[in-house]
């Protein structure tokens, strides 16, 4: 091996996050509908937890502003990203970018039947759900949700992130 670290020595290196980056993981957009308020965040931490009952798993910065909303909100949704959304994937990756209502303006989206939550256009799929529970786990909060509703989307390759880049 070419680089090597101990358990001990690894949190919050560049090594670290270098090896993370060599799992491919699908990208997701996250949203919630809190009150007037609507967010979204870009999300590769996802993924099924259980099939009966439905469950599946996001985990998001605790310093993120969809962590503040997580505890008032009745559900969320998760746009799986088709390999086209790359663009959609940038615009809420952003931080900077605009937020609230404002961010879904140039974003084609639907309120999703069962928590009125975004769901993104042109996803492979979507799922809503509402938080079981929610877990913290170092500097991210780690929300098991149930399953309220989905739907299979565009069937096309879905959109991959491996080594801090788009596939």
């Amino acid at each position: 091996m070419s680089s090597a670290a101990r358990g001990d020595q690894v949190s919050g290196t560049a090594l670290f996050r270098r090896a993370m980056g060599r799992f491919a993981t699908g990208v997701t957009v996250l949203t919630v509908r809190s009150g007037k308020t609507v967010h979204g965040m870009t999300v590769n931490a996802f993924c099924s937890v259980s099939l009966d009952p439905p469950l599946v798993l996001a985990c998001v910065a605790s310093t993120s502003v969809m962590a503040r909303l997580i505890p008032e909100a009745d559900g969320f949704a998760v746009s799986i990203l088709s390999a086209g959304q790359r663009r959609v994937a940038e615009h809420f990756a952003h931080v900077r970018g605009p937020a609230g209502t404002a961010s879904f303006a140039a974003v084609p989206h639907v309120s999703g039947p069962a928590t009125g939550a975004p769901v993104l256009a042109g996803a492979a799929a979507w799922l809503e759900f509402t938080a079981a529970d929610i877990h913290t786990g170092g500097d991210h909060l780690i929300i098991v949700g149930r399953v309220r509703g989905l739907a299979l989307g565009d069937p096309s390759e879905p959109l991959l992130v491996s080594q801090g880049a788009f596939r």
